[in-house]
């Protein structure tokens, strides 16, 4: 099956920065210190990255304890704002490097090495959230995670 792909602009290094501090501003949300600090971090992650990962981190390059509940709220507006995406299997993250684009993703996790990564489906996401609407749910967000080993680990 082909996959339905999207036009979108992926994003990498200072411009991925930028790209989402436009994001989170044109959402009404301030770009603080902290957030950006956040966000750094979680891009620097080829893996997904706990909020304890990530406070772990800072509080070492800052040099002072970094709270992981802090970290947790700043993830979540994250996600809520096209910033990350939440690999809730593993409750962890990933930056998203496209911050513009809003989909539904559907996430290929390797149960041996933990590589995430997604694809975008349009027709299998969106056969989900019509399920979901014909039984009465609104606000359907389809979460796709598919897991198994990577082909580096597969070989």
């Amino acid at each position: 099956m082909a996959r339905v792909a999207h036009a979108h602009q992926e994003h990498e290094g200072e411009d991925l920065v930028e790209a989402a501090r436009h994001t989170l501003t044109d959402s009404g949300e301030q770009w603080t210190g902290m957030r950006q600090s956040v966000f750094e971090e979680l891009a620097r992650h080829e893996k997904p990255a706990s909020a304890y990962d990530i406070a772990d981190n800072l509080s070492q390059s800052r040099g002072k304890r970094v709270a992981p509940n802090s970290v947790y709220r700043i993830l979540d507006l994250f996600v809520r704002t096209n910033l990350a995406k939440r690999i809730e299997s593993a409750n962890a993250y990933l930056v998203n490097t496209h911050p513009g684009c809003r989909h539904d993703c559907i996430f290929l996790i390797c149960d041996d090495c933990g590589k995430a990564l997604h694809i975008d489906d349009d027709r299998v996401t969106g056969a989900l959230r019509t399920a979901g609407s014909d039984a009465g749910f609104s606000d359907v967000r389809p979460v796709v995670e598919l897991r198994g080993l990577c082909e580096e680990c597969a070989n």
